[in-house]
């Protein structure tokens, strides 16, 4: 039997929770109070919200048990545990904090009792009998997508998988064929335009939009962390020498390649090899005396695994 980990799964356990909460409170917030719709089930709770006002949660938990059932019966047990925990927080820590706090915005531009000196009607969000918020949309949205970026990041680096309209994406993608990226994107996009049936505005859905591409930056920065690495492909007649310097002086392995040239046809040979940007830069300067005339190809690399790197596999 596989050993578990209980160090590993606490850690995941704690993602899960914080970014479960995290996901509540940005919900709740920020992106409901500015009727913004950035896809999933709660953008369109949200819009359902206001339009028939029931709470968010159960708006979402109405629609996301169904869709982890179908999703199940046509694609199979793909879901695993952790989505199912991480649904359930989610509704939960929602729920909570729509009956005990509402909906008031946190990010604002002040109160004001006389709502007729704010003109049109769409720069006011109510926020008691006679008494409205005056909205701050930009800076509400890169809040909103910060906040919806670190959550779903936490809840990614979990083990979890986001869930919700996702699943209606890899169903049409099972049937149709289509990219999955190209159908989030679709079903996303869909989403954000129902904000028009809250509110004929334009800019709720460009808001909307917005958070979503703000959270999909946040989400790559929260799994992958700062992109530090890059890979070097390096034709040179001097392949010792520039192997020498890689493996004693940057501590680094690499791997030969062995090609002809497309012009004149002569064999030559090209290093690869995976460094951190400080290490590049060294080689960079060290190409410069070892052979001026070399040919570097520098390539940012979006996940580097294996020895020097981050694991392959984690060790239980």
């Amino acid at each position: 039997m596989k050993t578990i980990n209980w160090k590993k799964e606490a850690i995941a356990y704690f993602y899960l929770i914080f970014g479960s909460l995290l996901f509540a409170i940005g919900d709740i917030l920020f992106v409901n109070p500015y009727i913004l719709a950035p896809g999933g089930t709660y953008g369109l709770s949200n819009v359902l919200n206001t339009v028939w006002p029931w709470k968010v949660s159960l708006y979402a938990i109405c629609m996301d048990i169904p869709l982890l059932i179908i999703g199940t019966l046509i694609l199979g047990p793909k879901f695993g545990f952790k989505t199912i925990v991480s649904t359930l927080l989610i509704f939960g820590f929602t729920y909570l904090i729509e009956t005990f706090i509402g909906y008031a915005p946190i990010v604002h531009n002040g109160i004001i009792e006389n709502p007729a000196i704010i003109n049109p009607e769409w720069l006011q969000i109510p926020h008691s009998e006679g008494v409205y918020f005056i909205p701050d949309y930009f800076l509400n949205t890169l809040v909103s997508g910060g906040i919806y970026g670190l959550a779903i990041g936490l809840i990614f680096k979990s083990g979890a998988t986001s869930g919700g309209s996702d699943i209606i994406s890899m169903i049409l993608h099972k049937f149709t064929k289509i990219s999955l990226g190209t159908l989030v994107m679709i079903v996303d996009s869909i989403i954000t335009l129902t904000t028009l049936i809250a509110e004929p505005q334009l800019r709720l859905p460009v808001y909307s939009i917005l958070v979503i591409v703000i959270e999909g930056w946040i989400i790559d920065l929260v799994v992958d962390g700062f992109n530090n690495n890059k890979t070097a492909f390096i034709v040179t007649d001097k392949a010792e020498e520039v192997r020498n310097y890689i493996i004693k002086d940057l501590n680094r392995g690499g791997t030969c390649l062995f090609g002809k040239g497309l012009y004149k046809g002569v064999d030559r040979m090209m290093i690869y090899v995976t460094l951190t940007r400080p290490e590049l830069v060294k080689l960079q300067t060290a190409l410069k005396d070892i052979d001026p005339d070399a040919f570097l190809n520098v390539v940012t690399s979006a996940q580097i695994m294996g020895k020097g790197f981050k694991p392959l596999v984690d060790k239980q």
